[in-house]
């Protein structure tokens, strides 16, 4: 699709998306203006384009609107996404907590292109730092999307790994597999879908076989929970971020 038409098909897009039309966003409690280029902003957002493409809606005809329930830092990086469609890329764990808020605004928005963005972000971050998502950035997760979105599944994936390979499970990931049957759940779809062959998994019936027990020190019984514990290579979320640590409906508690 080129620069020049809308996701919409609308006729009334096929001007340059940015021809001189702005339209007046009032953001936060403070009402921050930010005045954006109308086709660049209804291009990419099929939110604004049923604003201000509707000619039943006031906002059609004012060219202005308000976005008082959105928080003032991520709309600044939406707007910088929108004029420079890159994103400043994330350097350390504290950088992580903005982008999540901007990714929960690009799925208010609808605008798929940064959820993109944002997601293919995260993932590089802790790809590229050997580091997995702690429980609290999970939780933020959950609190702030639905079943079957994106970066839930890639966080799920990604503590799916972390926990498989880790020697014991770190005692608050216990507690809250323990409280929430959804998030168990979840990371047992995910290793579902490495389909792995019969062959790698060990099979708790063949008694020739080691079933993931402690003979040591004379203790039998599967490997216990390591308070406090956790891979090394897990850094731990900025000291001091105010993050939700609860979910409402069917996220993490």
């Amino acid at each position: 699709m080129s620069p020049e038409t809308s996701h919409n098909g609308d006729e009334k897009q096929q001007k340059p998306l940015h021809d001189t039309t702005l339209v007046d966003l009032y953001v936060g409690e403070e009402n921050n203006h930010y005045p954006l280029h109308e086709k660049l902003l209804c291009y990419h957002s099929p939110f604004f384009a049923s604003i201000f493409y509707n000619k039943d809606n006031e906002s059609s005809r004012t060219k202005a609107f308000g976005l008082p329930e959105i928080e003032d830092q991520p709309f600044a990086l939406f707007v910088g996404w929108l004029y420079a469609r890159a994103l400043r890329e994330p350097v350390e764990e504290r950088d992580i907590g903005p982008l999540l808020d901007l990714y929960f605004l690009a799925s208010k928005l609808q605008i798929e292109a940064l959820e993109t963005d944002i997601v293919d972000a995260v993932r590089a971050f802790y790809h590229n730092n050997e580091t997995y998502p702690g429980l609290r950035r999970v939780q933020y997760v959950y609190a702030n999307t639905d079943e079957d979105n994106v970066m839930r599944e890639m966080m799920v994936g990604s503590v799916a790994r972390f926990l498989t390979l880790a020697d014991s499970i770190p005692e608050h990931w216990a507690k809250a597999l323990k409280k929430n049957g959804q998030l168990s759940v979840d990371i047992i779809r995910s290793i579902q879908e490495w389909h792995l062959e019969a062959r790698q998994v060990p099979d708790a019936r063949d008694a020739s076989v080691d079933r993931g027990r402690n003979t040591f020190k004379g203790a039998v019984g599967f490997s216990h929970v390591e308070e406090g514990s956790s891979m090394e290579d897990v850094k731990e979320e900025d000291e001091g971020e105010e993050e939700e640590s609860h979910v409402n409906g069917n996220g993490v508690a």
